[in-house]
């Protein structure tokens, strides 16, 4: 795929096959060190199974190309164990300097705890490049079943959250003209229904910030895009099997929750992570304000 990138762009240089060489060196040599080489992340709270697997994996796939990675999350014990899995990558040559991972504490629902967490992790690892916003948990009932603490609650966490971690990030970003934020949402941001609030109401908040958020840092080249996920194999799913009656393996009970969507299967974690680190790279600067759909061709809206 670099190859090809390269010579696509300097189609001139493909009949020279000394200089196509050298500029596939260059583009290599810029791959490992910008793609996420220098670059850190900082992911805000995993309060689901879904989350900590989405996250974790693109935590996994982070700390591989060298980037030096942080996780925010309420549980401590969740975070020691995506911690210890992130250190035990094996991490190429090129990216072993670089390579790091670090985990905070943190209820993003706290506006106070999250400027602190913030400060901790610029001590750490120095300004953040790439955030991912990623809190949530699933909330949906009937619009009169929601009383107002519910409404707060649900907006805290899923808009409020971004918000106030892009707010702290932003001025950073701006001073080095880089920065990528990426806000994970789900497909009821696009196309809400009966019985979707609060989350689809909070989702589909986090869709136009995304896009304001983009028009005000195009010009600094803060890219600012949104990953809408469907359904997607994680440990809710393995929750429901281990409440059924047994009759089907994992793989069974996984393969038949996947016959009803498009693709006849749930999608995986680290596909969800591979769009998250393009988003993330290099490869993606000329991309913003975009609400991707990532669910199989779940969603009937573009």
């Amino acid at each position: 795929g670099l190859r090809a990138g390269v010579e696509c762009l300097d189609v001139e240089s493909a009949w020279d096959k000394e200089k196509t060489n050298a500029l596939l060196n260059l583009a290599e040599e810029r791959y490992s060190s910008q793609i996420l080489g220098s670059h850190h992340v900082v992911g805000t709270e995993i309060s689901t199974e879904e989350a900590v697997d989405l996250f974790q994996q693109c935590a996994l796939d982070g700390r591989a190309h060298g980037a030096k990675v942080v996780l925010l999350a309420r549980g401590a014990a969740d975070l020691d164990a995506a911690k210890a899995e992130i250190r035990h990558l094996t991490v190429a040559d090129a990216h072993r300097d670089s390579a790091d991972v670090a985990a905070f504490v943190c209820d993003v629902t706290d506006a106070k705890a999250i400027a602190e967490t913030h400060q901790r992790a610029v001590d750490r690892f120095g300004p953040v490049d790439i955030l991912v916003n990623n809190a949530g948990q699933s909330a949906a009932k009937p619009f009169l079943n929601i009383t107002d603490d519910e409404w707060q609650a649900d907006l805290d966490l899923k808009l409020m959250a971004a918000v106030r971690l892009s707010r702290l990030v932003w001025p950073d970003m701006a001073e080095r003209q880089w920065g990528r934020i990426i806000n994970l949402l789900n497909v009821y941001a696009k196309l809400p229904d009966a019985g979707t609030a609060p989350t689809s109401i909070s989702r589909a908040a986090g869709m136009a910030l995304t896009k304001v958020l983009s028009a005000e840092g195009a010009a600094d080249n803060i890219l600012v895009n949104a990953m809408l996920i469907g359904f997607i194999e994680s440990d809710q799913i393995r929750r429901q099997h281990d409440a059924s009656d047994g009759s089907l393996s994992l793989d069974e009970f996984i393969a038949k929750a996947g016959q009803r969507l498009p693709m006849k299967r749930m999608g995986r974690a680290e596909e969800a992570a591979d769009l998250a680190l393009f988003l993330a790279s290099e490869r993606a600067s000329y991309l913003t304000g975009c609400a991707i759909n990532m669910d199989g061709g779940l969603s009937k809206a573009v």
